[in-house]
């Protein structure tokens, strides 16, 4: 049996404890000092022990971080999804191998402390499965630094893009882990048809649903309660996601109220990251109703938008800071949004800090959890199943 005692860890409750990992997973937390025995020890020297970050969303194909700079251009008239999908061809096309930049923004986020993530990852008409091969090849070279879960992604739409269906059926045979959509109504202007597609392929395979909604207002207020009632009527309940929903940051409370009753009755996760150019969905009000909100870092420097630097906790900063966030409950609410909010929409088994969970953890220099969302601390040392993998920006292989 290989042990690990780490020693001196301060928890999120402000003691100072001992925690026994056996065979990547905790064993025993007890108070600092009273543990005994022959393991190996690795002193924490009170630093703040939080789970492993969970980045809920991320596209591993398309960032172009290690890369080339790739100056942003901005749509002609607004923001257009149709547009930005051409923009982002236009790029790829003279981007660096996909290997090379997925591994680049992997590094990038484990460092930071995600070791959980859902990437998604282009398959349609445009792309076929080539895109997803490659990542799978990535994911296979880095798991056992960090557990990936991959999206099917119709970038181009499902019904725009002939093939596409077939393409994401055999996508899941190959080793993608979710089903995904795209805007139903705006992009494919078919929401019956889109959300059959979608749903019908995770019925058929037995997988989890996540759906990018960028649609505004009433519009996509719609989409979400059909996706809501598509939920219910199959049983899915827990098992699917809406991501960036912008317009549930455009209803009046009221509205938003209801609506928040419907999402959490369904059990859809909600997914934000808080993006700085759009309304988005109103944090403090979902949970209050009982969503499950959680969050990634989405782009990474890519075609959508020059910004990101991989760090979750980071995100939990901007999530607060958008969303008005100033008491201590608050502050830590926005860091359970990319810690145990992640870990339930992505159905992690063994997440947290408690014995019989896996010894994924990161250390943070900061007192209690409200100061690191705000203060966002560096240098970490980052855990997965008890042994070092990042260490002060780098990842210790």
């Amino acid at each position: 049996m290989t042990e690990t005692l780490f020693t001196n860890a301060k928890l999120a409750d402000g003691t100072l404890n001992d925690i026994l990992v056996s065979n990547g997973r905790i064993s025993t937390i007890a108070a600092a000092g009273s543990s005994s025995g022959s393991a190996r020890t690795l002193d924490i020297a009170g630093a703040l022990l939080v789970p492993g970050f969970v980045e809920g969303h991320i596209h591993l194909d398309t960032s172009f971080y290690g890369d080339k700079w790739i100056p942003h251009k901005p749509c002609t008239n607004g923001f257009d999804v149709l547009e930005r999908v051409a923009f982002q061809a236009e790029n790829l096309a003279a981007a660096a191998p996909m290997d090379e930049r997925a591994r680049s923004q992997l590094d990038l986020c484990i460092s930071n402390g995600a070791l959980q993530m859902r990437s998604h990852v282009m398959v349609d008409g445009s792309v076929g499965l080539k895109s997803l091969e490659t990542i799978l090849a990535v994911r296979e070279e880095y798991k056992d630094i960090i557990d990936i879960q991959l999206v099917a992604f119709p970038q181009s739409g499902i019904l725009k893009s002939p093939g596409t269906r077939d393409l994401m059926d055999e996508a899941i045979g190959m080793g993608a882990d979710l089903v995904g959509g795209l805007d139903p109504l705006s992009f494919d202007r078919d929401i019956k048809g889109h959300l059959d597609v979608v749903f019908g392929i995770a019925e058929k395979r037995g997988v989890d649903v996540d759906i990018h909604l960028h649609d505004t207002g009433t519009m996509g207020a719609m989409t979400i309660e059909e996706i809501c009632a598509r939920t219910a009527a199959l049983g899915m309940q827990g098992h699917v996601a809406v991501s960036h929903a912008y317009g549930l940051g455009d209803l009046a409370p009221d509205a938003a109220k209801k609506i928040a009753a419907v999402i959490a009755e369904s059990g859809v996760s909600i997914m934000t990251n808080a993006p700085g150019n759009h309304n988005f969905p109103p944090v403090a009000l979902l949970r209050a109703a009982g969503v499950n909100v959680f969050s990634g870092n989405d782009n990474i420097r890519d075609s959508w938008w020059p910004f990101g630097d991989g760090d979750m906790l980071r995100r939990a900063e901007i999530i607060a800071y958008r969303s008005g966030f100033y008491t201590d409950t608050e502050l830590s609410a926005a860091f359970d949004v990319v810690t145990t909010g992640g870990a339930k929409a992505l159905n992690l088994e063994g997440y947290g800090i408690a014995v019989g969970a896996k010894a994924d953890f990161v250390t943070l220099a900061a007192d209690h959890i409200p100061e690191a969302v705000v203060a966002v601390p560096k240098p970490r040392r980052v855990f997965k199943q008890g042994r070092l993998v990042a260490d002060n920006g780098a990842v210790v292989r």
